[in-house]
């Protein structure tokens, strides 16, 4: 069964390689003409065929333009497949209504012709090309007397009739029938390419969600935990010697995992887009910021202020996670690159947006060219953040001196806290 499957399977392949080919139509056309012809010529001059009564020679010439036009014209059928039909039906019913001949190739011609036109063409057309041929066949059936003689001509011109009417629309719904399936092989590989394409930016999105909350919470905390380490180790006076080695060692595993960290940070970001997919449904708010900033400064023995004007609003929940993450990133910079520095936080709530300044009065950023490698991510999370709520953030040289971030984020609510 199997070696027959792949010979049949086979066969298939190569009549869609020889239907596809662009000379196809016009080989098609010339071998059909050339046996059209043959068999008109043989209709013609074969003793007692259906023409010996016209004179065969003179039968045969005449015979040769019907056929002809019954079969060229499938050359022009993959551009023109409605003119094409029209040419090929009508050369066959003056065939068989004038000289009682429907000549094999003629029908191939007009089977394939219907075929085409059932596939490219107005399919309507294929139903009404198989009229004429019926309704020749029905009058030819009515008003032909019993006793014609010779009596075959008239029985043989119904069959052929009906022959050309049944089987030209079946051509045609078969082709309907092909094209119906390319369109839903093709609907269905477009239907793939967009999933996967669906997938593809869900993945990239979620290494981008991933990455931001590894950058904004893990290594917040494992920032914080050197810190602390360091302040413990100088901060606390006659400790032994070796509980200070131990406290300096846990500092230098903490900075190392940053630095593992940030290179894990630059993989998963290698082929994420700036703003790409965020997940705006957060845990912190701005209800945790006095948290957050008490922990800054028992960490670290920073001044931390909170300024807060306007009416406080509650914000969508999106846009408060937004607004934590930038301000803890914020604090993390200036813990890093400001040891010591003061910080002010400011809140300013407007009926159009919450905007965010948070301040050092450190020695500013680094001149340019001369960050180190691998700096950067925090930056670019808090621009994803903001642009993930439609909001927008910068940073830069404070004015008198310091580092400063920037934010605007946009307010979704207008209810009010009492």
């Amino acid at each position: 069964m199997r070696p027959r499957a792949d010979w049949l399977d086979g066969y298939a392949a190569l009549a869609r390689r020889v239907s596809a080919s662009r000379q196809s139509p016009t080989v098609a056309a010339g071998v059909l003409a050339v046996l059209a012809v043959a068999q008109a010529v043989w209709a013609a001059l074969t003793p007692g065929g259906n023409l010996s009564h016209a004179g065969a020679l003179l039968a045969s010439v005449i015979l040769i333009l019907p056929s002809l036009v019954a079969t060229v014209p499938l050359g022009l059928g993959w551009a023109q497949p409605a003119m094409a039909g029209l040419a090929i039906c009508a050369a066959n019913l003056v065939s068989l209504a004038a000289f009682h001949v429907l000549t094999v190739a003629g029908l191939a011609a007009q089977l394939i012709i219907m075929y085409r036109i059932g596939r490219r063409g107005p399919q309507l057309l294929a139903a009404g090309l198989a009229v004429p041929f019926l309704v020749f066949g029905l009058v030819v059936a009515v008003h032909q007397p019993a006793a014609t003689s010779p009596p075959w001509p008239a029985p043989a011109q119904v069959v052929l009739a009906i022959v050309a009417a049944s089987l030209g629309p079946a051509a045609a719904c078969a082709g309907a029938a092909q094209q119906s399936r390319n369109v839903a092989r093709q609907h269905s590989a477009t239907r793939e390419a967009i999933a996967g394409t669906l997938l593809e930016h869900t993945a990239r999105g979620e290494r981008a969600r991933i990455a931001r909350e590894l950058h904004d919470v893990v290594a917040h905390h494992i920032s914080m935990i050197a810190v602390q380490a360091e302040t413990a180790r100088l901060a606390t006076p006659g400790m032994p010697a070796a509980g200070a080695q131990r406290l300096s060692a846990i500092g230098d595993t903490a900075r190392a995992a940053l630095t593992e960290m940030r290179r894990l940070l630059g993989v998963l970001r290698e082929d994420t887009d700036a703003a790409e997919g965020a997940d705006l449904q957060p845990q912190p708010g701005l209800a945790q910021l006095n948290e957050l900033l008490d922990e800054t400064r028992e960490a670290s023995g920073i001044t931390a202020r909170l300024i807060v004007t306007g009416w406080l609003t509650v914000l969508d929940p999106g846009v408060e996670l937004a607004a934590y993450r930038i301000v803890q990133e914020a604090l993390t910079n200036a813990r890093r690159h400001a040891p010591g520095a003061a910080v002010d936080v400011e809140l300013q709530f407007t009926d159009e947006a919450l905007r965010l300044r948070i301040r050092d009065n450190g020695p500013g950023p680094p001149p340019h060219g001369t960050e180190p490698a691998g700096a950067g991510h925090g930056l670019l999370g808090m621009r994803e953040r903001a642009a993930a709520v439609g909001g927008e953030c910068g940073a830069g040289a404070a004015p008198g001196g310091g580092f400063v971030v920037t934010a605007t984020l946009p307010a979704k609510s207008e209810e009010y806290i009492t």
